[in-house]
C-alpha cells in the first residue's frame, strides 16, 4: 500500500475530525435531559419544529455546542504556539500561568461586584473576556519581564511560569475565602471549566478574538516551524526571535484569556491537544495549527456532551471531563515514552 505523503495525510485528519465534529454536533443535539429525535432536530432545524424543540435547540444547545467548539480551537492552538516558543513540550496555559492570571482578574471582578451581577447582565458578558484578559497580559507580562536575562531563555520562561501560576492560583484561594457562599460557588464552579448557561451572547464576545487571532497564527506557522530549531538556528536563518516570541506569546495570551472568561480554567486540553496532533501529522506548524484548532474544538464538545449527559439530569463540568479524558492521555504518552 502506498504511504501518504506528509500533506495528503494532514488533509485526511482534518477531513475525518470535520465530519467527527458533524456527527458530535447532531449526537450531542439530540442528547440532554430532555431528548429530541433525530427527525424533530431536523425538521426544528429547517423552521418546521415546535416551539419548545426551538426554544432547546436554539436558545440552550447550539450555542453551548459553538462555545464549546470556540473555546477549544482557541485553548488548543494556544498551547501548540507556547510549546513551540519555548520549545518545551510540556508548555500549557495552565501550566505557566496564563489561565490563573486570567482567572485571577475574573475571580476578582466577581469579588468586587459581590452580588454576581458581572456574570449576568449583557454588558459583562463581553466586559469579561477584556478582564481576562487583561489578568493574562499582566500574568504574561511578569514572566516575561522577570525572564528576561540579556534576553528570554525558553527554560526560565517555563520556570517563572511555574512560579507565576503558583502566585496566581494563590490569590484566587484568598479572594475565593473572602467571598460570600454564593459568589464563592459560583466562583468555584467557573474556575473548574463550566460552559452551561452560557447563549449567543457569550458566542458574540468570544467570536472576534478567534476569527481574528487564530488567523493570525495560521500566518506565522513558518515562523514557529524555525523558533522549534532552537534561538541559536532561528536567528541564523534571519528570524527576529525576541520580537517574534513576544508577538507569539501575545497571540497565545489572548486566545487562551478570551477562552478562559467564557469556559472557566479547563485544563490539560492546550497541554495534551498538540501532542496528539503532532502523532498524527508530523511537525510543521501549516498542518499543527488549523488541525489542532478542530482537534481542540472536538475534544471539548465530545467533553461536553458526556458531561451532560452521563449522569442526566446533574451535569459534570465540561473542565473535569477534560482533565479526566487529558490526564489518563497523558499518563499514556508518558508511559510509551
Amino acid at each position: 500500500m502506498k504511504k501518504l505523503t506528509p500533506t495528503k495525510r494532514a488533509w485526511l485528519v482534518a477531513a475525518s475530525l470535520f465530519i467527527a465534529i458533524l456527527l458530535t454536533l447532531i449526537i450531542s443535539l439530540n442528547l440532554g435531559v430532555m431528548q429530541i429525535s433525530p427527525v424533530d432536530v431536523w425538521k426544528t432545524l429547517t423552521g418546521n419544529g415546535t416551539s419548545q424543540s426551538s426554544l432547546i435547540l436554539f436558545d440552550f444547545r447550539l450555542p453551548r455546542m459553538v462555545i464549546a467548539l470556540l473555546i477549544g480551537a482557541g485553548m488548543a492552538v494556544s498551547g501548540a504556539i507556547l510549546q513551540s516558543v519555548t520549545q518545551n513540550e510540556l508548555a500549557d496555559p495552565g501550566i505557566i500561568g496564563i489561565n490563573a492570571g486570567a482567572g485571577f482578574a475574573v475571580v476578582l471582578s466577581i469579588y468586587l461586584f459581590q452580588s454576581g451581577t458581572i456574570t449576568a447582565s449583557t454588558a459583562s458578558v463581553f466586559l469579561l473576556p477584556a478582564a481576562a484578559l487583561i489578568g493574562s497580559v499582566v500574568a504574561a507580562t511578569l514572566i516575561y519581564a522577570i525572564s528576561w536575562k540579556n534576553g528570554v531563555s525558553p527554560i526560565r520562561l517555563i520556570l517563572v511560569g511555574i512560579g507565576i501560576n503558583a502566585a496566581f492560583s494563590a490569590l484566587i484561594i484568598v479572594f475565593q475565602l473572602k467571598m460570600d457562599p454564593n459568589d464563592f460557588t459560583r466562583a468555584t464552579v467557573w474556575l473548574s471549566g463550566n460552559i452551561s448557561g452560557t447563549d449567543w451572547t457569550y458566542v458574540y464576545a468570544l467570536l472576534p478574538w478567534i476569527l481574528i487571532l487564530l488567523p493570525y497564527t495560521f500566518f506565522k506557522a513558518n515562523t514557529l516551524n524555525t523558533m522549534n530549531l532552537g534561538d541559536d538556528i532561528a536567528r541564523g536563518l534571519g528570524t527576529k526571535v525576541e520580537r517574534e516570541r513576544m508577538l507569539l506569546l501575545l497571540a497565545a495570551v489572548a486566545l487562551a484569556g478570551s477562552s478562559v472568561a467564557v469556559g472557566g480554567g479547563i485544563a490539560f486540553l492546550g497541554l495534551v491537544t498538540p501532542h496528539l496532533v503532532k502523532k498524527l501529522v508530523g511537525t510543521r506548524h501549516q498542518a499543527i495549527l488549523p488541525i489542532t484548532a478542530l482537534m481542540g474544538g472536538f475534544l471539548l464538545l465530545v467533553a461536553d456532551t458526556v458531561g451532560r449527559n452521563i449522569l442526566s439530569p446533574s451535569e459534570i463540568p465540561v473542565g473535569l471531563v477534560v482533565s479526566v479524558i487529558g490526564g489518563i492521555y497523558f499518563i499514556y504518552l508518558l508511559i510509551k515514552s
